[in-house]
């Protein structure tokens, strides 16, 4: 494993994806340096969760490469991917609805044998979302859908990763809980804690992020910081509603 603080924590390099004879993504080349929150933003099947998903192994890369902490990551499966920190919460939260909150949470930790430790990661979980503390013992599926993401961020948090990989986290979500949600991210940020956000709510994503990549097609077509693409008319009129022209503003899409 190689640790050069100047390395990038990921790189994807020329990354090909296909399923269902379908290339999803065509030679996408992103970097996440250690403690960045970083945004893909783009239109429904440009190939973001596709992205996603083949970082954390769930599905093979076509071409290319994956490189993390500078180790090639091409036939490591998901389970040691998890183990090395990368931790994915798919889109949709991926919950295993009839098992507790409590029996949820502690699936993150399924690899860890410090029983301390994973005592203190689930008190901070607590902290951070004390509405799903107060449903501990209640079945995952009867949660609201903001609590049942609440458990999902909960739950990959317990696996203590370096590279947090958040699939669309406001899908659904009434914008209360949609806010309390991005407050979560911004404090797991801080802590240190490298984050992919796929994000539909692009205007929100933008404003947190550190840098951001656009995606068409599965291509990346623009990058930049987060401020940058708030103020590129391009990814104004396709992804943040259009502009009004005398004022600069953005209208509701």
């Amino acid at each position: 494993m190689h640790t050069n603080p100047n390395s990038p924590l990921l790189q994807l390099s020329g990354l090909h994806v296909a399923y269902g004879g379908i290339q999803a993504v065509k030679g996408v080349d992103i970097e996440l340096y250690q403690g960045e929150l970083v945004c893909l933003i783009g239109a429904n099947g440009a190939g973001k969760t596709t992205t996603l998903n083949a970082i954390a192994g769930v599905l093979p890369q076509a071409a290319g490469d994956i490189f993390y902490q500078g180790d090639r990551m091409k036939g490591v499966p998901a389970h040691k991917r998890l183990r090395r920190g990368i931790a994915l919460v798919p889109e949709g939260r991926g919950i295993f609805s009839r098992l507790t909150v409590e029996e949820n949470l502690r699936m993150g930790a399924y690899s860890r044998s410090d029983a301390d430790g994973i005592e203190a990661d689930l008190a901070r979980v607590f902290e951070m979302l004390p509405r799903i503390k107060e449903r501990l013992a209640q079945v995952a599926g009867t949660l609201s859908g903001g609590e049942q993401q609440m458990v999902a961020i909960g739950r990959a948090l317990l696996s203590r990763p370096k590279l947090l990989l958040l699939d669309e986290p406001s899908m659904g979500l009434a914008p209360l809980i949609v806010e309390k949600i991005f407050e979560v991210v911004q404090s797991v940020a801080k802590e240190g804690v490298t984050i992919l956000l796929v994000e539909q709510n692009a205007n929100l994503a933008l404003e947190f992020a550190k840098r951001a990549y656009v995606m068409e097609s599965g291509r990346i077509t623009l990058s930049g910081t987060g401020e940058e693409l708030l103020s590129d008319p391009k990814v104004r009129a396709a992804y943040l509603g259009e502009m009004d022209e005398a004022t600069g503003e953005v209208l509701a899409p």
